[in-house]
């Protein structure tokens, strides 16, 4: 075997945006629909940056009929004119340098929420092709580019009237990139809705001219956030008023706004500079634990908590709270590109001083909405500690370990890195996947028919179930993250967690049910990518004599069909009758070697990482298809039916 030298020739430059094509995850965080969508969150942040630098008041967002976005603002324009050191006008760089705009030093922005000039760049980038049109002092100007590089020079094409000013991008998303270039309206328009909210002095106009249709809806929110809290908590049972304060410090804008309901779950969702951080941060840290204090000291003054007593937990004071902290930050730091967690410590100071004196001034003034809130963490308490008395019962049973009844068939391996664990529907199928797997790498957990539906289940409940149990003993990290705080997703013992079930009804029932455990009582697991969805095919075609026409191959030549559009199309490039076809009604049906080949082997099968893109829309879909409430449940499912698939 020769060996490859290693010297400076070795050592690749990549020019442009080239790098940006090479490694779209790293700046965009996925090739899916949810890096698609964020093309047009990039493009309309910086039109919000607009807004919050005082310039504009309306941003429009149209899905185009041949696959296209555009983004329009009545903001000032991106500058024409010529840049001193590229030589080149401004509006150029912003679109094929990384790291250009006026985000930086003394640029045009106090506050922005866009990617620190990269956003622009990268959308460009990753597009077949991308227009800008800037109006600007009367004259309208007009450049394009494809996939990143410029087609020509910047030109005045037009005039307009001296006070229409903006800028409009419309860009057509690559499909050598993106796994999917349809773009998925229900999630961009949340996203607008939800900045809408964030800022109330603008409105969104979206339109989704595909298909024919002309579906056209205004987002505007003059309450802001205190609106943001009440639509959160629409059809719950309120226990408190809306609570809202706003206040600056140190450079640092603070504005919250909470409210408690009668549900045993907090939901706090944190935003700086518009962008939402899903992960939380130093400011979501700040509030929490100076929340926490106040309501302790409190209800030690009143006589509530005894001198013997201990503390509320934080999980006890927030549980029935709904909140909002939104700050406005000259210099945020996130970890990560796609801002998921903040990590400025001055935001988490600043939040906590805020929080500690206009949450003491309103609740001295407002005793009995105090007394409700205390109420709430009375209760809390006391469920809690019902909860861990059981869950501490359940799970020291001896024979719940980590081969919980026989059913786990563990891999050999113990570097979780290259560990995956497969959730089996049923015995036959676990005992195929059993054979068909690679011992050293791959685990087998076979489940009896559908798992217990959580989102009707009391705590209890949850953990009688075997099944479940099963789960949390074989993956190891614990569980319930939030109750009782023992979850630790470093000790999971698999890097993938892979449902694989029929391809049928029943299975799809399954992986929604497998799915809402996941999505409730695990979460990090779905945001930190481990959960996984097989594919296993519906058909096997298997040519019975040679096509003479030459599109079909030898006798005995055989291929897997994943769905209907492939047997169609399969159908249509073979002579009637030219091919025998076995249809899979479950995976018992396979023999080790077709499941191997078909669905377990990583280098030929297919699998669905299942993703978040909006938690606010999975919390309220997730309620409304798993909870109890069925009116709205029929209402969704008839107003979705034509959309129906496992989306991963």
């Amino acid at each position: 075997m020769s060996k490859q030298n290693y010297d400076a020739n070795s050592i690749s430059i990549l020019e442009g945006l080239e790098a940006v094509r090479m490694r779209p995850g790293m700046y965009i965080g996925s090739v899916g629909t949810k890096g698609l969508n964020h093309l047009i969150y990039e493009i309309a942040d910086n039109a919000v940056d607009e807004h919050l630098a005082g310039y504009c008041s309306e941003i429009y967002v149209v899905l185009n009929e041949d696959g296209s976005a555009t983004i329009k603002d009545n903001g000032r324009g991106i500058p024409v004119g010529i840049h001193p050191k590229a030589g080149i006008p401004a509006v150029e760089v912003v679109f094929t340098v990384l790291h250009a705009g006026g985000k930086f030093g003394d640029g045009g922005y106090k506050i922005s929420g866009g990617l620190h000039g990269v956003g622009a760049s990268v959308v460009n980038a990753l597009s077949v092709w991308l227009e800008v049109e800037i109006r600007v002092d009367g004259c309208v100007y007009h450049q394009r580019y494809e996939r990143g590089k410029v087609c020509g020079p910047l030109e005045k094409v037009g005039t307009c009237r001296k006070n229409d000013t903006g800028t409009t991008v419309t860009f057509l998303p690559d499909g050598e990139i993106f796994e999917k270039t349809i773009f998925k309206e229900d999630a961009i328009k949340s996203r607008l809705h939800e900045t809408a909210y964030l800022n109330p002095g603008l409105t969104i106009y979206f339109q989704d001219n595909r298909d024919g249709i002309s579906e056209k809806e205004t987002f505007s929110e003059p309450d802001g956030i205190k609106a943001y809290v009440k639509e959160l908590n629409d059809g719950k049972e309120t226990v408190t008023d809306i609570i809202y304060f706003k206040k600056s410090m140190d450079g640092i804008e603070v504005e919250c706004a909470f409210q408690y309901v009668n549900e045993f779950e907090e939901n706090i969702l944190g935003f700086c500079n518009n962008i939402y951080t899903q992960e939380g941060g130093t400011h979501i840290t700040g509030f929490k634990s100076k929340f926490t204090m106040v309501i302790n000291q409190y209800a030690r003054e009143l006589g509530i908590l005894k001198e013997k007593d201990v503390n509320f937990t934080g999980l006890d004071v927030r549980n029935g709270m709904t909140a909002i902290v939104a700050i406005k930050h000259p210099e945020p730091r996130f970890e990560g590109q796609t801002k998921t967690k903040l990590d400025n410590p001055d935001a988490g100071t600043v939040v906590s001083s805020i929080t500690n004196d206009e949450v003491q001034m309103y609740f001295d003034r407002n005793l009995e909405q105090l007394k409700a809130v205390i109420a709430c963490a009375e209760k809390s308490a006391k469920i809690r500690k019902a909860e861990e008395k059981a869950k501490t019962n359940l799970l020291s049973k001896p024979k719940f370990s980590i081969d919980s009844n026989g059913k786990l068939a563990n891999c050999e391996s113990r570097d979780p890195s290259e560990c995956e664990v497969f959730i089996v529907e049923g015995d036959s199928a676990g005992g195929s996947a059993k054979t068909a797997r690679n011992r050293r790498t791959q685990a087998i957990l076979p489940i009896r028919g559908k798992i217990l539906n959580v989102e009707k289940a009391s705590i209890d409940k949850v953990l009688a179930n075997a099944e479940i149990k099963t789960m949390i003993n074989s993956f190891g990290c614990g569980f319930l993250e939030g109750y009782g705080n023992d979850f630790d997703i470093s000790k999971l013992r698999y890097d993938k967690i892979i449902i694989m079930t029929d391809a049928d009804v029943d299975g799809a029932h399954i992986d929604t049910l497998l799915l809402t455990f996941f999505y409730r009582f695990m979460p990090e697991l779905i945001n930190q990518g481990h959960v996984y969805i097989a594919t296993p095919p519906l058909y096997k075609a298997e040519m019975k004599k040679t096509d003479k026409q030459g599109k079909g191959g030898k006798k005995g030549d055989s291929v897997y069909l994943y769905d209907d559009k492939a047997l169609e199309k399969y159908r249509q490039s073979h002579p009637s009758g030219s091919f025998s076809l076995q249809r899979y009604k479950g995976l018992g049906e396979m023999d080790p070697e077709q499941l191997w080949e078909t669905t377990l082997n990583p280098d030929t099968r297919i699998l669905k990482q299942v993703e978040i893109e909006d938690a606010r829309m999975a919390t309220e879909v997730t309620s409304l298809l798993m909870g109890s409430d069925v009116p709205p449940r029929r209402e969704f499912i008839y107003n979705h039916a034509n959309e129906a698939e496992i989306d991963a």
